[in-house]
């Protein structure tokens, strides 16, 4: 297993399943353990329509030959084996993450098969380019100058360069090291592949989310420069007036009933509370079907300071973000942004949270009434969780996570248009409510590299599980986002 600061399957799940969370696979899986038979969810009709799969290109840079003779990569490089071998990462990523792959077997082994290609990709621009570099020395064949000749006049195409060890060395790497939009990867992990493959998808489906935002008094899209994500308004009202139109249905008791069986206690919420938090959901799940939106944020603090819902929605939202969707706090969309960037990215949810400083530990403290439970990813175990209520208000439910303690973390928020803040740091402790006050997550953070936690820049920063720290440097130098320190 590779250490943490490199992208591997330990640190980003690369080539881990797509995720399998969407609302009906959750909420069945709640009927089967609440052993439900009767369970039929009416969120089968309840899903986002699906965006168009990413097209990505992929390319091979190498001569013609069967076998190399002195020189890096060597004669023992089998490249008829590696090729079939990167095809075959590629090829299973590409299932598993919903990509139109298409590759090109016959290796770019002349300067007119460049020519060729760039006309190509330029007439019929695909949404990412994956070159791989399968050369360094061979006699009358220059493999970089192909290379820098793609990344330089593909246009605006994002582009990964995949560089296995072998095929590259310093002054190899300087020519591309610059270009927008070009990331070069190289190294000895060939699994990376797949990660690149996730960070292409990413930036394509990124541009195609759509992001409901329930706050105001208007309906209105508004389409994000650099990520083009698209912000979709609709009324404040609109959540209260659904909610009270929601019959109580068997899905809502089942989703109830499973929270109620895995919470590791319950202190304060009641039965009805608890179901409150199930019809939240489902309602939450309706108004993104039926508005097209893969992700829901919304002024959660207004309707319930002004009561025109029994409860806050954070046990929705954390079944939400459970299952891969959003589920955002107080109409922030550029925390709604970063939990969908989160979850494409890393497979996994990340914790909106409030900062605060601790000046006598010079540790960051962050606590918000909603956060995920499958912080080490979607397809495994939750951590556990106790059933609180809101402290703000004492109403409904909002359950307090724990963390794990030592865990490495990473510090993340989307600050639009074209920029994020990113830092790292580890688990402290849980902090509990009371004797502190403040939200019923909440977590300390020792963070890496910071002289004074009162400089953290940001607000609703994201505390996600894992040193995602490269991977996203990464994602934001082929999305063309800035990366600023925390």
């Amino acid at each position: 297993m590779q250490t943490h600061k490199n992208c591997t399957k330990s640190c980003c799940s690369c080539t881990m399943s797509r995720r399998g969370f969407l609302a009906t696979a959750g909420a069945l899986a709640a009927a089967t353990q609440t052993s439900l038979l009767d369970f039929t969810s009416s969120l089968f009709a309840a899903e986002p329509k699906s965006t168009k799969k990413p097209r990505v290109r992929a390319v091979f840079i190498r001569p013609n030959i069967d076998k190399y003779w002195m020189g890096w990569p060597g004669a023992s490089y089998d490249i008829k084996a590696r090729q079939k071998q990167y095809t075959r990462i590629l090829t299973d990523a590409a299932k598993k993450l919903g990509v139109n792959l298409q590759i090109t077997a016959e290796p770019l082994h002349t300067d007119n098969l460049v020519s060729a290609f760039l006309k190509e990709v330029k007439e019929n621009p695909p949404d990412g380019l994956m070159v791989i570099s399968m050369c360094l020395h061979h006699t009358g064949f220059s493999s970089w100058s192909k290379t820098n000749n793609i990344a330089k006049n593909r246009g605006d195409i994002p582009t990964i360069v995949f560089s296995p060890m072998g095929t590259s060395f310093t002054g190899d790497l300087q020519a591309t090291r610059n270009i927008p939009g070009v990331y070069v990867a190289a190294t000895q992990d060939l699994d990376w592949l797949a990660l690149g493959l996730r960070m292409l998808s990413t930036i394509h489906k990124m541009k195609n989310t759509r992001l409901c935002i329930i706050a105001g008094n208007k309906t209105q899209d508004r389409k994000l420069d650099v990520i083009g994500t698209t912000l979709h308004y609709i009324p404040r009202s609109r959540f209260p007036e659904e909610f009270k139109k929601a019959d109580t249905t068997n899905e809502m008791r089942a989703i109830a009933d499973y929270y109620t069986k895995e919470a590791k206690k319950i202190v304060e919420p009641n039965k009805q509370d608890i179901l409150n938090s199930a019809k939240c959901y489902v309602v939450a799940r309706r108004i993104m079907a039926a508005e097209n939106c893969q992700g829901i944020s919304m002024d959660c603090l207004g309707l319930i300071g002004s009561r025109l819902i029994p409860c806050p929605p954070c046990m929705a939202w954390l079944k939400l973000n459970d299952e891969g969707s959003v589920g955002c706090c107080e109409a922030d969309w550029n925390a709604a942004i970063s939990l969908r960037l989160t979850s494409l990215l890393c497979d996994r949810p990340g914790f909106m949270q409030d900062p605060a400083p601790n000046t006598v530990n010079n540790t960051l403290m962050g606590a918000h009434c909603s956060c995920p439970t499958k912080l080490d990813g979607f397809d495994k175990p939750p951590e556990p969780f106790i059933l609180r209520n809101h402290s703000e208000s004492e109403l409904g439910v909002s359950p307090q996570v724990l963390w794990r303690i030592g865990q490495k973390v990473t510090v993340m928020e989307f600050n639009g248009p074209g920029q994020i803040i990113l830092g790292t740091g580890r688990v402290l402790r849980n902090i509990e409510t009371p004797p502190a006050g403040g939200c019923r997550t909440s977590v300390e953070i020792e963070m890496d590299d910071m002289d004074d936690t009162r400089d953290t820049k940001g607000f609703h920063q994201l505390f996600i599980y894992g040193d995602l720290e490269l991977p996203f440097k990464a994602y934001c130098h082929l999305a063309g986002i800035k990366v600023v320190h925390i």
